[in-house]
């Protein structure tokens, strides 16, 4: 079997490297943890959340989260271009997630200057305070995101680098943190 030929066989089976998707699992198992501790505080004091919840604008969440779907769609397609050997349809949907990544940093950074010229920072409640910590730390790993978009770029850019394996492991990593914004978009915005 070729080199190409190996590779695409173990691309049917499980995309991307192992180490990936035992990263994806730690992240998922983090993640977990707080949302577990979310959900437990807000039993604790269930109308205090509902009050600073409802100063949430649901149509930023909504629009943020169709944003990182369609970020998702368009890193698909550039693992699909890849595979195909369309090297410059692959760059182009690379770069459209990119732009999908950058509009979401730019609508979430709008939304916190919002929420904090309202008088809602950090510590103004419990809510607040998990609201920015929970988006904090996503919007640390959309940046993070961008710099694996870079390495996919990269690999993309130049015959000698192409390695799909690669990409696909990027795109793993994009998509874990799409799928992670659609449970804090669950929990924030939409979980009364």
């Amino acid at each position: 079997m070729t080199d190409l030929a190996e590779e695409r066989a173990r691309v049917r089976f499980v995309p991307g490297q192992p180490d990936m998707w035992a990263f994806v699992l730690f992240e998922t198992l983090v993640f977990t943890a707080y949302f577990g501790f979310y959900l437990f505080y807000r039993t604790q004091s269930p109308e205090a959340f509902l009050h600073s919840q409802a100063q949430l604008d649901l149509r930023i969440g909504v629009f943020n989260t169709l944003v990182l779907l369609l970020s998702s769609w368009s890193v698909a397609r550039c693992v699909q271009s890849a595979r195909a050997g369309a090297y410059q349809l692959a760059l182009r949907d690379a770069y459209l997630t990119a732009c999908f990544g950058a509009v979401f940093l730019c609508v979430k950074v709008f939304e916190w200057a919002r929420q904090i010229q309202l008088g809602n920072n950090f510590d103004a409640s419990d809510f607040f305070t998990y609201y920015f910590f929970l988006t904090g730390i996503h919007f640390v790993h959309l940046l993070i995101g961008f710099v694996v978009l870079g390495v996919a770029v990269y690999q993309l850019r130049s015959p000698a680098r192409r390695s799909q394996h690669l990409v696909e492991t990027c795109a793993t990593y994009w998509h874990t943190v799409d799928f992670l914004w659609v449970l804090i978009f669950a929990l924030l915005y939409v979980v009364r």
